[in-house]
């Protein structure tokens, strides 16, 4: 399967809440999403293995790979952009992962609607978007309210996995989430790792290694 293979399934007009062939859709400036019925992770991955969440997923190179290794899990791919979920979707059908689903939607909303209280093993959030202009912090998908929504949704001994390789992200990273007091870092000052094996690769990974950029990784536990 290709990228272009995978059709939306509406049109901005006819937008809405839906599940087609392992991709969750849930549309921006869309307010009638309670009116969808969602099954359940459980339902639609037909099983109850622990819920693995990535959020700014890109290509997915990343959580598939994850998906690949860790069959006892099942994993959620959550991209905004059409364009990724399409080259997502093409990954996880090629694999035949069952472990695997799309999401494309925004990482608040989707999880403000469709997961439960304590119901996600480990959340990941890898290279996302670091907004460095000062007027567009406020675009930045670590801030107080996600935190909030991340504690909520995390299982007890639940982890929040960050990844960046913006140094001035990562002292915001570090200051929101250790601002929220249900959140630990695992990691004594300065609160980040510049290695961590195993963990996995992604395109921006090897994008910022190729030129040269320190990658900090992050990890804070739910108390």
């Amino acid at each position: 399967m290709k990228p272009d293979d995978l059709k939306s399934p509406f049109t901005w007009d006819e937008r809405r809440v839906c599940y087609e062939d392992r991709v969750l859709y849930v549309p921006e400036h869309y307010d009638k999403v309670s009116e969808f019925k969602f099954p359940g992770w459980s339902g639609l991955f037909g099983s109850d293995k622990p819920l693995m969440v990535e959020y700014c997923s890109g290509n997915g190179h990343w959580i598939v790979e994850r998906a690949k290794n860790f069959p006892q899990f099942n994993w959620i791919a959550i991209e905004k952009k059409f364009v990724r979920v399409r080259k997502i979707w093409s990954k996880l059908k090629n694999e035949g992962l069952d472990n695997l689903i799309a999401v494309c939607g925004e990482g608040k909303k989707v999880s403000a609607h469709f997961f439960s209280h304590g119901t996600v093993a480990e959340a990941f959030i890898n290279f996302p978007d670091p907004w460095p202009k000062k007027r567009h912090i406020k675009n930045r998908i670590i801030q107080p309210p996600f935190v909030s929504e991340l504690y909520r949704i995390l299982g007890d001994d639940g982890k929040v996995n960050l990844v960046t390789d913006d140094p001035d992200y990562s002292n915001w990273m570090i200051a929101v989430m250790q601002g929220h007091t249900g959140f630990k870092s695992d990691f004594p000052a300065p609160f980040y790792q510049v290695d961590q094996d195993g963990y996995g690769s992604s395109w921006f990974d090897e994008l910022w290694r190729s030129k040269g950029k320190q990658i900090r990784y992050h990890s804070f536990s739910k108390l």
